[in-house]
Formats: structure tokens, sequence, C-alpha cells
């Protein structure tokens, strides 16, 4: 089968050794994403927008490959703070509210960099 993958030119990928996305056959799996940009958090201290800026990038790479958000069928999101899983929850509903995937919300006790506040990783069937 062939595998296709998008890269972001994250400094991380070539060290750790992933990218960002990968479709097999009917399949994309996005990794883990936060709301990283040229080194820089986006939306610091707002779990709103580093959620509705991470959704926009996993929609990016899912086009890349072909897809869009209705082909999600499950959403993991890593939390530092369950307690605002209102405002992460809003920001996924704005993207997911029509499609809705099977989803998953669990706090973590840190993500890479302090001033994140979510990742999420995603999962895609193309018909």
């Amino acid at each position: 089968m062939t595998r296709q993958q998008v890269f972001t030119g994250s400094p991380w990928e070539p060290i750790v050794g992933y990218c960002r996305a990968i479709r097999v056959g009917d399949r994309i799996e996005v990794a883990g994403t936060t709301a990283m940009k040229d080194g820089d958090v986006v939306g610091e201290g707002s779990p709103y927008e580093q959620t509705r800026y991470v959704l926009e990038t996993i929609e990016k790479a899912l086009a890349e490959l072909g897809a869009s958000l209705s082909h999600v069928v499950r959403t993991r999101m890593f939390v530092t703070d369950i307690a605002k899983w209102e405002e992460f929850g809003k920001a996924h509903g704005e993207f997911f509210r029509n499609i809705q995937p099977v989803a998953t919300m669990v706090e973590v006790k840190a993500l890479i960099d302090p001033r994140l506040l979510v990742e999420i990783e995603v999962e895609a069937i193309v018909d």
C-alpha cells in the first residue's frame, strides 16, 4: 500500500522521527497536534483559541491527504486542566457539531511546552 505523509517542518519531526499525518489506504492518522507556530504558542493562556488553532492545523493536514473533517471518526484531546473542558469542548463543537466523531478528553500532567494547554490527535477514514 502507498503511504502518503504530511510534514509541517516542526523541529521535532526529524529528531523524534514522525510526521504530522499519514494516509495508508483509506485510513488517515493525525499525530498529536499543538498550538505551536514557528516556535511560538498560538493563543497562549486560552484553551478555546489553542483548540481552534489545533483543529485548523489538523484540517489542513487532512486536506493535503485528500480528506476533510467530515472523514474524522475519532478525536483524542489531551488537556492540562480538565476543569476548563467547556472551553476546549466549545471549539471542538464548532468543528465537529454536525460530524460527531467519537471523542475522548483526558487530563494530562503536562505537554512538551508548559504554555500549551491542549494536544489533539484524530483518526479519519476516507470512503
